[in-house]
């Protein structure tokens, strides 16, 4: 059975909705960030060296980083149907949505939230942070044009692996209809749905 670390209030939601979606059996062991310093608990340092989440167990495997956990359940638990044919352009797509996620979409979304912090001492990084952000959800905006998933006619890894950052925007998500109207569609699924009772408290689950 998988294991799955979970922090409240983070990226390890998205492994518990793939879970979900997979009908995978696992358990969920709770861990709570601290009330003012927001960080996870040092308890997370005996399941992995740097103490963050999501962190999964299975079959003797540890395994960290959302893509790579993404990635490595939809292998190892049956989730062919949330993983384009290979070879193929749709796969390539999917793979890179996977990585894009991390890589590059939530950097402008930290920089936001932690220069915030700063009041007027980070007013001068604002204007090249909104900048960023608008370049990339703009590009997320205009790549769900037209369409209600990322990658193909229906739910893929990249969309779950991608959601963090939607919901993460959900601030700012009235300029970009497209990413607005994904991020709605999926909160609607029934296995969303039943992560968020197997998680806990989520305030971007809105």
């Amino acid at each position: 059975m998988v294991i799955v670390h979970h922090l409240n209030e983070s990226r390890s939601q998205r492994v518990l909705w793939l879970l979900e979606e997979l009908g995978a059996p696992y358990e969920v062991r709770h861990y709570q960030r601290d009330a003012k310093t927001r960080l996870a608990p040092p308890e997370l340092l005996a399941v992995h060296p740097l103490g963050k989440s999501p962190v999964i167990e299975d079959g003797g495997q540890t395994v960290i980083e959302s893509a790579a956990i993404v990635d490595y359940l939809l292998r190892h638990h049956g989730g062919a149907q949330l993983v384009p044919a290979q070879p193929s352009a749709a796969f390539e797509q999917y793979n890179q949505w996977l990585h894009y996620a991390e890589g590059s979409a939530m950097l402008p979304l930290l920089l936001k939230l932690y220069v915030s912090r700063l009041g007027e001492a980070g007013a001068p990084l604002a204007p090249r942070i909104d900048s960023e952000l608008n370049n990339h959800l703009g590009y997320v905006d205009r790549a769900l044009a037209g369409r209600e998933w990322l990658v193909g006619d229906s739910l893929t890894g990249a969309d779950i692996q991608m959601s963090f950052v939607g919901e993460a925007a959900r601030g700012l998500r009235a300029s970009y209809p497209n990413l607005d109207a994904w991020v709605r569609r999926f909160q609607q699924r029934a296995a969303y749905q039943r992560a968020l009772q197997r998680g806990g408290p989520y305030s971007m689950a809105n």
